[in-house]
């Protein structure tokens, strides 16, 4: 460098800049049973999207739902899929250049201008990529290979070794929704697709990688009330990770309801935590039983030029915002000698629980967006219940599903993904369950109305009443995942819920929130107890019990295993 050559700090973006990549896009078959009529010819496609809906938009396959197309359309989950499009890129002011999928369904291999960027095995997990090293001025090519799901389940199987499963398909082998493998209530598509939405981020310095708001309830007057609806004093412990570019001083700033705080991240720190006390804000309650307020967390980041006495220019790098609601809830399981209630208490409050089963609204879960969601939801309103159980053989369901339920009071129950099966514990699958238990934990756990995050769907009566040990012989089978992992992550990420083992089994006790409550209020409602599918939502506040050594779902009626 010459004596008279100057060090430049690079300009800093304000806010990262997002592009949809969901145009221009076209699938081709790569290799499997192809009819020729499609052999491997480009077909336009949909991003968000899947293989099935693209080639019946195409006109080239009859409707799956339809008739025996179900069994005539199962070359498709044997074949192997390309898709593949083009974005036009120019080097800016930007430093940071990155692919953004939030759902890859399932075992993919994405690369761009030829160069292998990552692979995924998961459809419940998002990805971010670099694309920096790829990129070049002007056009680019994005091509994301599909390998065929039903070969990669059996190959799955073999490396981790047999283990028992409902339905054909060793759907327990890999991180795909169960049910797209064919349910007794569903077809069996065995799909793939980009099935959630892909993006272009360009950022500088640092941004926003998540929030994580958790309100928790102080204390309560229920003398003090607005408009019939309970006031108390609140918490708000508001978890905050930045990914970085550069190692400059960051100030992050939280607000919620007119309170506001700080934190300051020095060089190299990427997670931050503001605690915001609130003094007046009126609790969240299911349907039926009070009002559903809402509030705002704000988040910005911003980055700070100046010495460290006092700094000169504060630039806005990144914002976020999630809301949040204020409630306890706690789970009543204490035998007596009746024998073991099954009882949700919000706010103090015994809820008599009318609940049923939510399974994926569409054999094609892309199909299914916000307006479609607020369609069912008022169905289930209107069949008087105040509870769906987001059943384990499904996928954790879109953003917009919970924003909703948190809006209408609808409680919901949230299994982890894995139904009616066996699990191995060995890896990489256990990093796999993992990674997917901590991003989804993460981006449900501020939802008021999610209230019980649920181990699994029939998997401990399946070990103990389905003959699973002797075929087993000693392998694993997921009790890890049920009473270690997924407990001790929902205790780190979402403290305020209560977490089971297993639905539908006889109770344990579970980790509840030890947050005061206000005293218990008048039930407003009296109806019969209408039992969700799963059996595990048949709950009153007096008088529902399970006999002890009985299952909840059991009880009273016969039923095939696995039929769920």
């Amino acid at each position: 460098m010459s004596a008279t050559a100057q060090t430049i700090a690079a300009p800093i973006l304000r806010h990262p800049f997002r592009r949809p990549l969901g145009v221009d896009w076209t699938v081709t078959a790569q290799g499997g049973p192809v009819p020729p009529n499609i052999g491997l010819r480009a077909i336009p496609a949909t991003v968000p999207g899947s293989v099935h809906t693209d080639l019946l938009a195409a006109g080239l396959i009859p409707d799956p739902y339809l008739d025996g197309n179900e069994k005539l359309l199962g070359w498709i989950g044997l074949t192997d899929w390309r898709y593949t499009t083009t974005f036009v890129w120019q080097p800016g002011s930007t430093t940071q250049s990155e692919i953004v999928f939030d759902g890859l369904d399932t075992i993919a291999s994405i690369f761009v201008n030829g160069n292998r960027v990552g692979t995924t095995r998961n459809m419940h997990r998002s990805y971010r990529f670099n694309l920096r090293p790829y990129v070049r001025a002007g056009l680019n090519e994005i091509d994301v290979f599909f390998a065929s799901p039903i070969r990669a389940a059996d190959a799955a199987s073999l490396q981790l070794g047999y283990r028992p499963h409902v339905n054909h398909h060793p759907y327990n082998a890999i991180r795909k929704m169960a049910c797209s493998f064919g349910w007794d209530w569903g077809i069996d598509t065995s799909t793939s697709g980009i099935w959630r939405p892909v993006s272009l981020e360009e950022w500088s310095t640092a941004r926003i990688e998540s929030i994580r708001p958790i309100a928790t309830v102080d204390t309560v007057d229920p003398a003090d009330t607005v408009a019939g609806t309970v006031r108390a004093a609140g918490t708000v412990a508001v978890n905050v990770e930045v990914a970085r570019a550069s190692d400059v001083r960051l100030l992050i700033t939280a607000s919620v309801d007119g309170m506001s705080g700080t934190a300051i991240l020095e060089a190299g720190d990427t997670t931050a935590l503001v605690t915001l006390h609130v003094t007046d804000v009126a609790l969240w309650w299911p349907r039926g039983y009070g009002e559903q307020p809402l509030y705002d967390v704000d988040v910005t980041l911003n980055t700070h030029h100046g010495d460290d006495d006092g700094y000169d220019e504060v630039i806005e790098l990144d914002a976020a915002t999630k809301r949040v609601g204020f409630r306890t809830v706690a789970f009543e399981t204490t035998p007596d000698t009746t024998g073991t209630p099954f009882t949700i208490v919000v706010n103090g409050q015994p809820i008599f629980v009318r609940g049923a089963n939510w399974i994926p609204d569409d054999a094609f879960p892309h199909r299914v967006d916000r307006t479609r969601y607020l369609a069912r939801i008022e169905q289930a309103e209107f069949a008087n219940l105040n509870l769906l159980r987001v059943w384990g053989g499904g996928i954790f369901e879109a953003d917009d599903f919970y924003e909703l339920c948190d809006e209408r009071g609808m409680l919901t129950w949230q299994d982890f993904l894995l139904a009616c099966a066996a699990y191995a514990e060995e890896e990489p699958f256990f990093s796999e369950m993992e990674a997917e238990a901590r991003d989804n934990v993460a981006r449900l756990a501020a939802h008021p109305s999610l209230v019980v995050f649920n181990g699994n769907n029939e998997n401990l009566w399946g070990h103990e009443e389905w003959n699973w040990k002797k075929r087993l012989d000693g392998k694993t089978w997921g009790e890890t995942y049920y009473y270690e992992l997924f407990p001790a992550i929902v205790a780190e990420l979402a403290p305020t819920w209560v977490t089971r083992q297993v639905a539908p089994f006889p109770p344990v006790t579970p980790t509840v929130s030890a947050a005061p409550v206000p005293t218990p209020r008048t039930t407003p409602i009296s109806a019969p107890c209408i039992s969700g599918t799963s059996g595990t939502c048949a709950t009153t506040p007096t008088t529902a019990r399970t006999p002890r050594g009985s299952s909840p779902s059991s009880a009273g009626r016969a039923r095939r295993p696995g039929r769920r």
